[in-house]
C-alpha cells in the first residue's frame, strides 16, 4: 500500500507540474511573441503618453489592443498583473518529483555503477544524491555568474550566449559521466530549468518591483531593472524546448543508453535553441529559415548517432544459438522483481513502464527493446540484481524469436 501510496501521489505531482508548465511557458510565449510583434503606435496622443508600442490582435471573437510603455506609463492601475506563481509551481513540483523519484531511490536511479571513472563507479546512493542537487546549485550561480560578467549592461549578449551554450554542453557531458544516461538527462533539463525559474525569482520579480515601487512615488524607474529582466525573459524562452524535450526524454531510452549520450544531449539543446530562434525572430518579422534547417540537420545527427548498433551473431556449432528459454532464466533472476504485475522490489507498485517480463509472450513482444537497454547497461537500473557480463552477452546474442 505504502508503494501504491507513492506512486499517486507521484501521479499528482506530475499532473501539477505539467498544468503548471503549460501555463508558465505558455504565457512566457505569448509575451516573447508580444514584445517582438509590437509596432509603433500609430496615434500621437499615445506617443506623448509615452507608449513605446503596441499591437492589435484578434482572438476569442474579440479584438485586442496591446500597448507596451518602457519605464513610464502615466497611471499605473491598481489591479495589475504580475507573472511568477506559474514558475515557482513549475519548479517546486518538478523538485518534488525528482525528490520522491530520484532522490528517495537513488541507489536505482542515480548510482552509475558502469561509470568510466572509477570513483563515480564507487558512489554511494546518498553521495550521487548530494551531487545531484549540486548539480541545480552550482549550474544556477555560474549561469548567473556569467551572465554578471560578461554582459552586466546587456551590452554583449552573443557572446553570452555561447558561453551558456559552452556551459551547458559541459553540464551535458559531467552528467552523462556521473549518473546514469536517464538521471543525466533530466538533471542537465533541470539545471536549466532551475535557471529559469530562478531567473524569475531573483531577476525579473524584484527588477519590476522596483520599478512598481519608483512610480508609486513619482520617481523614474531605473531603465536597467527592466534590460535586465527582458535579458533574462530572453534567455528563458531559448531553454523553453530543450527543457520539455528534456524532460519528455525518459520515455526513449534509445537515446541516452548510448556511448554517444552526450553528444545527442548537447545537441539536442542546441536543436532546441535554434528553432525557438527561427520564432522569436519570425514575430518581429523576419523569416530566417536557416535556424530551423539547423535544427532538423542537428535531429538527423541525432538520429544517426542514436541509431542501435548490432554486429553479427556467431551461428557456429561451437557457439549454438541463445533459446528464448534461456533468456527467460535471465529475466526471472534479474528482471521480474520490479517487471511483474505485481513487483517484488520495495519501492515499485507497478511494472516499470508497463512492462511486465514474466511470460514468454511479455518477453517476445518486444525483443529489440530488451536487448538495447540491457546492452547500453541501462537495465537492470543500478544493476541491482547483479546482472553478469555474461547474461548480458548471452541477451544480445539471441534472436529474439
Amino acid at each position: 500500500m505504502e508503494a501504491y501510496l507513492l506512486e499517486f501521489g507521484n501521479l499528482l505531482l506530475r499532473w501539477l507540474h505539467v498544468v503548471a508548465a503549460i501555463a508558465w511557458i505558455g504565457e512566457s510565449i505569448y509575451f516573447v511573441m508580444l514584445d517582438n510583434s509590437l509596432r509603433p503606435p500609430q496615434s500621437e496622443q499615445d506617443r506623448k503618453r509615452g507608449v513605446f508600442g503596441e499591437m492589435w490582435a484578434v482572438h476569442g471573437g474579440g479584438f485586442y489592443h496591446n500597448q507596451k510603455f518602457l519605464t513610464s506609463p502615466s497611471e499605473l492601475p491598481k489591479d495589475l498583473h504580475w507573472a511568477f506563481w506559474k514558475a515557482y509551481t513549475t519548479w517546486l513540483s518538478g523538485f518534488a518529483i525528482f525528490a520522491t523519484l530520484y532522490l528517495s531511490k537513488p541507489t536505482f536511479y542515480l548510482v552509475n555503477p558502469g561509470a568510466d571513472w572509477a570513483w563515480v563507479a564507487a558512489l554511494d546512493g546518498w553521495q550521487a544524491g548530494v551531487i545531484a542537487v549540486a548539480f541545480l546549485l552550482v549550474g544556477w550561480i555560474v549561469y548567473d555568474q556569467l551572465c554578471r560578467r560578461i554582459s552586466p549592461n546587456m551590452d554583449h549578449d552573443g557572446i553570452l550566449s555561447v558561453a551558456v551554450a559552452v556551459m551547458m554542453i559541459i553540464v551535458s557531458y559531467l552528467a552523462c559521466q556521473i549518473f546514469p544516461g536517464r538521471a543525466a538527462f533530466l538533471i542537465t533539463g533541470a539545471v536549466m530549468a532551475t535557471c529559469m525559474s530562478a531567473n524569475v525569482f531573483f531577476w525579473i520579480i524584484p527588477g519590476q518591483r522596483r520599478m512598481v515601487a519608483a512610480l508609486k512615488v513619482g520617481q523614474e524607474p531605473n531603465a536597467l531593472d527592466g534590460k535586465r529582466g527582458k535579458q533574462r525573459s530572453v534567455h528563458n524562452t531559448y531553454f523553453t524546448l530543450p527543457v520539455v524535450l528534456l524532460m519528455l526524454s525518459n520515455h526513449y531510452s534509445f537515446i541516452y543508453s548510448g556511448p554517444n549520450a552526450w553528444i545527442i544531449l548537447s545537441l539536442f539543446i542546441i536543436s532546441g535553441a535554434a528553432i525557438r530562434q527561427y520564432f522569436v525572430l519570425r514575430h518581429s518579422g523576419l523569416n530566417k529559415p536557416v535556424y530551423p534547417i539547423v535544427g532538423v540537420i542537428l535531429l538527423v545527427v541525432i538520429a544517426f548517432l542514436a541509431a542501435p548498433k548490432s554486429g553479427p551473431v556467431d551461428r557456429s556449432e561451437d557457439s549454438p544459438g541463445v533459446t528464448t528459454a534461456q533468456v527467460m532464466q535471465i529475466m526471472e533472476a534479474r528482471c521480474v522483481q520490479c517487471h511483474a504485475a505485481k513487483p517484488t522490489q520495495p519501492g515499485f507498485a507497478a511494472a516499470p513502464a508497463g512492462m511486465a517480463l514474466e511470460t514468454e509472450q511479455q518477453v517476445l513482444a518486444q525483443p529489440d527493446l530488451i536487448k538495447q537497454v540491457i546492452a547500453n547497461n541501462y537495465m537492470p537500473l543500478g544493476n541491482l540484481t547483479k546482472m553478469t557480463p555474461e547474461e548480458r552477452n548471452a541477451i544480445a546474442a539471441w534472436p529474439g524469436r
